[in-house]
């Protein structure tokens, strides 16, 4: 299926940049047919039954591990956060029940971006939550839930998408991989996310990820509204370096970045003449652990948004794993792209066994490496 979408084959060498189809004018009103027994439900996340139903799928069928260890456990407030940033459509919020009994067993979304690919900047969609109840793996619902997006996505106008996985599909525009720095050894190695090295103790592991109890930045602090116009500015010069990555206005930032509990953190530097300079941000997202008698969650803590021009970054994405570290994270993650392979081996981050492919819908451009790509993935 994946190889008749819109990209580029596996082979390609691409030296030019856009779109692959042209715009359609002509695009298809009425929904795609999925297979008997179920029906299309576009969800209203408003309503808090919905929501959770919404919850429960992607609890129980989402992304997990290949050892099937580990499972994405999003709350419903982080959902919220993810689905309904400014721009939002509910049409973008596609289900799929059984027609008799009205079980949500599939679900795919998208989100507006603007989204700058070397020196073109698109009004895409970000595809995300693709997920199929397991029970239905077989039936194809799938590649209807993708063309069905696609449909509604491109009804208003847009015609080119970014999306994320952790397969191999054609053609990734760059590949990334996750990076794991424990802040609680016990319980990661008791959960068997890591194990003890050869020759290491579990004291010795405990003093080798001690961190210290404050930060250590002058005039870092929480974000707060009064800061979003800085933040912008901050983001969105910063950002020009990069081959693959968001352009944000000011309504953008305030949701994606002004903190919430349990879902965003993000903390400013504010220098003494009261201009910000530097600020970092992650988000919160628990695994399930699955199959253990006492730990059943795993708190992790997923690199955001770092952006320096004063501090150093080293010294910034340190006192991130402070702040993750009091705030009572077991592990933060983040991804090799950016600048983070400036700090991943020396703030003792471990290699993951997992890659992030980054795919184009509909756009062919030059593949780049990680440290050139800044787009967001939640």
């Amino acid at each position: 299926f994946f190889f008749s979408l819109p990209s580029p084959s596996k082979d390609e060498v691409i030296t030019s940049h856009g779109a692959i189809e042209p715009d359609k004018d002509n695009v298809r009103l009425e929904p795609y047919s999925l297979p008997q027994g179920f029906m299309w439900d576009t969800l209203d996340l408003s309503n808090a039954e919905v929501l959770k139903e919404l919850y429960t799928l992607l609890n129980e069928n989402y992304v997990e591990d290949d050892d099937n260890m580990f499972r994405f456990d999003y709350s419903p407030e982080f959902l919220l956060w993810a689905l309904r940033p400014p721009g939002w459509l509910p049409q973008w919020h596609c289900g799929v029940r059984v027609s008799s009994n009205k079980k949500l067993v599939g679900f795919i979304s998208a989100i507006p971006a603007s989204i700058r690919i070397y020196d073109s900047v698109k009004k895409m969609v970000e595809i995300n939550f693709l997920c199929v109840h397991k029970k239905l793996r077989s039936k194809r619902v799938a590649p209807v839930l993708i063309r069905e997006i696609t449909r509604r996505v491109n009804l208003e106008g847009i015609f080119q998408a970014v999306y994320t996985a952790g397969v191999v599909l054609p053609k990734p525009v760059a590949t990334c991989r996750y990076w794991h720095r424990s802040l609680n050894p016990r319980k990661l190695v008791e959960v068997k996310f890591s194990h003890l090295s050869r020759n290491m103790t579990l004291q010795r592991t405990m003093k080798l990820y001690r961190l210290p109890d404050a930060t250590k930045t002058s005039g870092l602090r929480p974000m707060e509204q009064k800061d979003t116009k800085a933040v912008q500015e901050l983001i969105n010069t910063y950002l020009k370096q990069f081959n693959l990555a968001p352009v944000m206005d000011e309504e953008e930032v305030a949701h994606w970045f002004l903190p919430r509990d349990h879902i965003i953190d993000t903390y400013v530097v504010e220098g003494s003449n009261g201009i910000l300079t530097d600020f970092l941000s992650f988000y919160t997202l628990p695994s399930t652990v699955m199959h253990h008698p006492v730990h059943k969650s795993l708190k992790a803590a997923y690199s955001f948004y770092n952006i320096h021009t004063e501090t150093p970054l080293l010294d910034l994405m340190n006192d991130a794993l402070i702040i993750a570290k009091l705030k009572g994270f077991d592990v933060f993650n983040a991804l090799d792209l950016m600048e983070n392979k400036t700090f991943l081996e020396k703030l003792k981050f471990g290699i993951g066994d997992g890659n992030l492919q980054y795919y184009l819908y509909n756009w062919r451009c030059p593949g780049m490496e990680s440290e050139k790509v800044r787009e967001k993935k939640r």
